[in-house]
């Protein structure tokens, strides 16, 4: 458990520092773009080359190599190792490039068939011809999609190098990957926009590029560790190679899963972006703010469990493969359920502070609050479904978090077509919060079947303590919000910060300490860890 912390955290520490610039990059864009059309068109047009990302990258790909690649580690030594990470490589690269070349393509013609301009208000626009749905709005996200979508390339690889280094033992370097991606797209606000023209509906279109170079920094980033590894890229026919035969075999019923998917996330962000412009750009700053606490604790967790968990189950120790998947789970749901309880309560003060300024005016916060409100419950069940579906993952069974993940989509399609006109960007969370819980619950059901001797009390007992502790904390925080926005108002930049940062210590002071007045396992634990990372400070300063 002692590693397990110490590398998610160390990885943690690593997608802070990413997560805090991707924060500054969504500030910066907030101010640039607001939640407006063009906003929505470019956020639902970066979106599509991310969804693939998932199914080629670091979704299926990577869940269904890294066992691979661990087992040929440990049972045929390193050249078999290199060799079968060439093959693969080789696969994404072939198959990567089919895919953007036949998307440009497609979306060329289809911009052709509506080259026809119209003059309106003096504004060069496209008019929606040939049919009724590619209006303006559409048209310049069809067009800013067609200029980013090679990033679909660059960011696959990047992401399949980060699986290779963390399956090594690699894990902060390749999650400070990200940053990089975050400094060029920041900075390209700044100096790539003003050279795109006068208007939004213009130096939009430096947003995409800085998108393109950002993805060339991110796996460039990735290459040194890999060659101080010992990898040296060669190309590996891949059409007749059987690790690549192995690996399609096994990523196949996960694709599916996580094609459904991105073919569900694009039906519900094409249908917000047709019912209302603001809802597809307003839903993806609430999201943002929720994946600052899930990519902190639990993607660094999950990341770092596939590969010691597919080594547990290749080296068939499954007493060790269970113990390590409950601690985790433990911890991860310790950490979040308090970060859970501080997004709902805190989310408009949070949007306020961190978005509210230039184009991003006082609608778009309460639009973009309203938002991470309904999301923000999904934030315990979202992070632990990635740490169960890795867990099947790294037994290799592909298939049941696929069949799973169907059924989960399905509703959670249902959910969106029923709240999305009534709620507008709180349906869309109130739909995902439904869906994770319910893809939770089947998880966990389906891996006890699996593991028969995997045993659930461990974490019953806790979790019923820390529900009311989370209450409890939550009631703190309200109390404290109340009392710094009757005081002080929010009008000011310290004000502002007082409504979000008092509220989250005290509320965090509350939750720790009934937690170790509870005797919550999860909560001595860490305080342990951190007493004696404080104890070993001082020796280690003096001996420098």
């Amino acid at each position: 458990m002692s590693q397990m912390l110490k590398s998610s955290g160390a990885m943690g520490f690593a997608t802070l520092a990413s997560r805090l610039l991707g924060l500054v990059r969504e500030q910066v864009y907030a101010h640039f773009m607001g939640d407006g059309a063009e906003a929505s068109a470019f956020k639902l047009a970066f979106q599509v080359p991310n969804l693939f990302r998932r199914l080629l990258g670091e979704g299926a790909l990577t869940a269904a190599f890294i066992p691979i690649f661990k087992e040929k580690e440990k049972t045929q030594g390193e050249p078999e190792m290199w060799r079968a990470a060439n093959a693969v490589i080789s696969a994404l690269v072939s198959v990567a490039t089919v895919v953007v070349v036949a998307v440009m393509a497609g979306l060329t013609v289809l911009l052709a068939a509506s080259s026809v301009r119209f003059q309106r208000e003096g504004v060069t626009v496209f008019p929606p011809l040939p049919f009724p749905i590619l209006n303006e709005d559409t048209l310049l996200m069809l067009r800013l999609l067609r200029l980013m979508f090679p990033y679909l390339l660059l960011v696959c690889l990047a992401a399949l190098c980060m699986g290779i280094l963390n399956a090594r033992g690699h894990f902060f370097i390749p999650a400070m990957g990200a940053t990089m991606l975050n400094v060029v797209m920041i900075a390209t606000v700044f100096l790539l926009a003003p050279r795109f023209g006068a208007t939004l509906k213009t130096q939009i279109f430096a947003l995409g590029v800085g998108v393109l170079l950002a993805g060339v920094a991110q796996f460039a980033f990735q290459v040194p560790t890999l060659w101080r590894e010992g990898f040296r890229y060669r190309w590996v026919n891949p059409r007749h190679d059987a690790t690549v035969r192995e690996v399609v075999r096994k990523m196949v019923p996960a694709a599916l899963g996580v094609a459904a998917f991105q073919v569900n996330v694009l039906l519900i962000q094409g249908l917000a972006f047709w019912i209302d412009r603001s809802i597809v750009a307003s839903f993806d700053y609430a999201v943002r703010l929720m994946e600052f606490p899930q990519g902190i604790v639990g993607a660094s967790l999950a990341t770092y469990l596939l590969p010691a968990l597919a080594g547990l189950a290749a080296e068939k120790r499954y007493a060790e493969f269970r113990t390590s998947l409950l601690e985790g789970l433990g911890h991860l749901m310790f950490v979040n359920l308090l970060a859970s309880a501080l997004l709902l309560v805190l989310a408009e003060p949070m949007v306020r502070l961190l978005f509210e300024r230039g184009q991003f005016q006082a609608g778009a916060t309460q639009r973009a609050s309203w938002a991470l409100a309904c999301l923000a419950p999904s934030l315990v069940a979202y992070s632990s479904v990635n740490v169960l579906a890795r867990a099947f993952y790294a037994l290799g069974d592909t298939r049941t978090p696929m069949k799973i993940s169907l059924v989960s989509l399905g509703f959670n399609l249902v959910f969106a077509m029923a709240l999305l006109a009534p709620f507008r960007q709180g349906g869309l969370g109130i739909a995902n919060t439904l869906s994770s819980g319910l893809n939770l619950a089947l998880l966990a059901y389906a891996l006890r079947r699996k593991l028969t001797r995997l045993d659930w009390q461990p974490l019953r007992r806790p979790l019923l303590q820390l529900a009311w502790i989370t209450v409890a904390a939550g009631l703190a925080a309200a109390a404290l919000l109340r009392l710094c926005e009757g005081r002080f108002g929010h009008a000011a930049l310290g004000p502002r910060l007082a409504a979000v940062f008092v509220p989250m210590a005290g509320a965090t002071l509350v939750y720790f300490g009934l937690a170790l007045v509870c005797r919550v396992p999860q909560a001595r634990e860490l305080g342990g860890l951190l007493l004696r990372r404080g104890q070993r400070s001082p020796a280690g300063v003096q001996r420098n």
